[in-house]
């Protein structure tokens, strides 16, 4: 499996992949998922992928060397929109050629992709791909998408990361993410690739491959554990069975009925049906209560 994740700023462009690719729990390799297509000061491109990995490659082939009939390849497009558009017919050409025997072995066609970058003369676009060869963009309501195992790494991104973050916070962000995702899956894996792309530069100039001993990955890894911890440790517990003056961390209050759906035992077992379900808990002064009405 995979993790990767990109972000569409206002001040350019993040993008983060592993490169775990796994056919079971022991036969697991190391392959990179990010590619990048660049002709420096003209355009700037970064296409990652997951699912099926012969798929991902075979449609990277194509994208770097096919032309449509009309003319257009990914190195003479006018706009990212255009761009798109070859690499969901790059897509197309694989399912078209090798969907139908992957099939007969019992083989989905299942690939997905990120694909942003930035042409002279446009901004920044992002776009997320699909395995029909269709995609959609990416705007300021959701200004980053994810692919493969995104469940982990998505609640830290939805509360921090919108269109003005600078890039810096941006990429911590996406790294505190896909450190989320390596501690919950064993299906995502280091090495990781990192790159920061700037508006209008239209060109690579922040790019790394993040290792187990890289020094600031170590340092977030930590940091986040602490600091989580940290934080659920200042959070007070719950109050139970709160009086009607208590105002603070009150989880249930006295006077409220709250009672689990009980499931009645079936009749073979012997178990009396007449039988009520508990009442809510006496305090010592019911029961002294009880006693003394029970003398008189």
């Amino acid at each position: 499996m995979t993790y990767c994740v990109a972000m569409r700023l206002d001040a350019g462009l993040v993008f983060l992949s592993d490169s775990r690719t796994n056919a079971g729990v022991d036969h697991v390799g190391t392959f990179r998922k990010m590619n990048v297509f660049e002709i420096p000061g003209e355009r700037l491109m970064v296409l990652m992928t997951a699912g099926n990995l012969s798929i991902s490659q075979s449609v990277r082939q194509i994208i770097a060397e096919h032309t449509t009939t009309n003319g257009k390849s990914i190195w003479n497009v006018s706009s990212m929109y255009e761009a798109a558009q070859v690499v969901g017919e790059a897509i197309r050409m694989v399912h078209d050629r090798d969907a139908g025997t992957l099939k007969e072995f019992g083989i989905d066609f299942n690939v997905s992709m990120v694909f942003g970058g930035q042409i002279k003369g446009e901004r920044c676009r992002l776009f997320q791909m699909y395995s029909a060869g269709n995609f959609i963009e990416s705007q300021d309501e959701n200004t980053y998408f994810q692919i493969g195992e995104s469940k982990y790494g998505k609640p830290i991104i939805d509360r921090v990361v919108t269109p003005d973050t600078p890039l810096d916070e941006a990429a911590k962000c996406a790294l505190i993410s896909m450190d989320s995702t390596l501690r919950s899956n064993i299906s995502v894996g280091l090495p990781l690739d990192l790159l920061i792309y700037e508006t209008d530069k239209l060109a690579v100039t922040r790019f790394v491959t993040i290792d187990e001993h890289n020094q600031y990955f170590q340092m977030i890894r930590n940091t986040w554990a602490k600091q989580l911890k940290s934080v659920f440790e200042s959070i007070h517990d719950p109050v139970w069975n709160a009086a009607p003056e208590t105002t603070s961390n009150v989880l249930s209050s006295q006077g409220h009925k709250n009672q689990p759906l009980r499931i009645q035992a079936p009749a073979q077992f012997g178990m009396d049906k007449t039988i009520s379900a508990p009442g809510p808990l006496q305090t010592l002064a019911q029961d002294e209560g009880n006693s003394n009405n029970q003398q008189h």
